[in-house]
C-alpha cells in the first residue's frame, strides 16, 4: 500500500485550496495520506488541512527559516520528512509553489519528478498533457524508488473539507538549511475579487478590448457574476492587464465551474488553460474563432454592444 506524503501549499496562513485538489488525486493513488505543513507558525494552516476528508494525519515543521516559501529552505525539509516517514509518494501542487518546490526535492532524492499528472493509471502509472496539451502521455514511474510528482489541479475536483479532523503531529527534523537565498520583498495584485486559480467563475477579455481602460466592461460583468476576471496572453502581452490575470498554458491552468471568453480567438495555448472548466461561454465577432469549437455557448457580435446588455440582464 503506498504511503503518500502532500506537500501543502499555503499563503498568509491560509491553506491553498490545490492542496485539497492534490489530494483527490491522492485518493485515486490509495493508501495513507499525510499533509506536510512548513511555516514559521503552522497552527492555522495545519488545522485546515486537518480538515480535508481522507486525510490521515498533518506533520508540521515549525521553524522562523519557513517564514516564507523558499524552494532552497522547504527542500531539504521536505526530503527529510519523506525519509523519516518512510513514503513512497511525495506530492504537491502544480502551481508556481509546486513547480518550484518538488524539482529541487526530487533532485535531493535522485529520481526523476512527474511533472503534471492529469490521471492516475495506478500507484506508479500516471498520465500527463503534452505539447501544450495537444496529446496526452502515459508515464511510468520505478516503484522501488519514491514517486515524486506535481499534479495537475485543474483535473481534480478539491477533496471536501469539514468532516474530517485528522491529528496534528510537531516534526522534529535535524536539517542544515542553506544560506545562499532570502527572502527579499513579495509584491502581490490586490483584489476584492476572488482567486483566480480558486474561482468558480472567470472572465476573461482578450486583445479585442483593445485598450486597458475597455477592461472595465469585463470587470463589470464579472461584479455582476461574482467572479475572478482572467485575460489571454495576447491581451496581458498589449498591457491591458497584470501578467498574474493570464490564463493558458504560459500562464493560470483553471478549471471553474463557469468560464467566460470575451475577445477571446482561442489559441490553442488558451484552450490549454481552460479546458477542464464545467461550462465554456465564449463572445465574439469572428464566426470562425477557435475558441467556439470547445464552447458549450457561443455568441458572434459586437463585445462592446452584449457585453454591456448582459451586464445589465444580469
Amino acid at each position: 500500500m503506498a504511503s503518500i506524503l502532500i506537500l501543502a501549499e499555503h499563503l498568509g496562513g491560509t491553506l491553498n485550496p490545490a492542496t485539497a485538489r492534490c489530494v483527490t488525486a491522492a485518493h485515486q493513488i490509495g493508501g495513507d495520506i499525510d499533509i506536510l505543513v512548513l511555516a514559521a507558525d503552522p497552527a492555522a494552516v495545519a488545522t485546515d488541512a486537518a480538515a480535508i476528508e481522507g486525510v490521515r494525519k498533518v506533520l508540521t515543521v515549525a521553524r522562523a527559516e519557513n517564514q516564507h516559501a523558499l524552494a532552497a529552505v522547504y527542500a531539504p525539509q521536505v526530503v527529510a520528512a519523506v525519509q523519516a516517514g518512510g513514503y513512497s509518494h511525495l506530492l504537491a501542487p502544480s502551481t508556481t509553489f509546486g513547480k518550484d518546490v518538488l524539482p529541487r526535492a526530487a533532485a535531493l532524492l535522485g529520481v526523476a519528478q512527474v511533472s503534471d499528472i492529469s490521471a492516475v493509471d495506478g500507484a506508479h502509472s500516471f498520465k500527463r498533457p503534452i505539447y501544450a496539451g495537444n496529446a496526452i502521455i502515459s508515464v511510468e514511474a520505478p516503484a522501488d524508488q519514491v514517486l515524486v510528482g506535481t499534479v495537475r489541479t485543474a483535473s481534480y475536483a478539491a477533496a471536501s473539507s469539514g468532516a474530517n479532523a485528522a491529528p496534528v503531529e510537531a516534526l522534529a527534523l535535524d536539517v542544515a538549511l542553506p544560506t545562499h537565498t532570502r527572502f527579499v520583498d513579495l509584491h502581490q495584485g490586490r483584489s476584492d475579487r476572488p482567486d483566480l486559480q480558486s474561482a468558480a467563475r472567470v472572465v476573461s477579455g482578450g486583445r479585442a478590448l483593445g485598450s486597458a481602460d475597455n477592461f472595465a466592461i469585463i470587470h463589470a460583468l464579472a461584479d455582476k457574476l461574482g467572479a475572478a476576471v482572467g485575460a489571454s496572453r495576447a491581451a496581458v502581452d498589449a498591457g491591458y492587464v497584470p501578467n498574474e490575470l493570464q490564463v493558458g498554458q504560459t500562464g493560470k491552468i483553471i478549471a471553474p465551474e463557469l468560464y467566460m471568453a470575451i475577445g477571446i480567438s482561442g489559441a490553442i495555448q488558451h484552450l490549454t488553460g481552460i479546458k477542464d472548466a464545467g461550462t465554456i461561454v465564449a463572445i465574439n465577432k469572428d464566426a470562425e474563432a477557435p475558441i467556439f469549437e470547445i464552447a458549450d455557448y457561443g455568441l458572434v457580435g459586437d463585445l462592446f454592444k452584449l457585453v454591456p446588455e448582459l451586464t445589465a440582464a444580469l
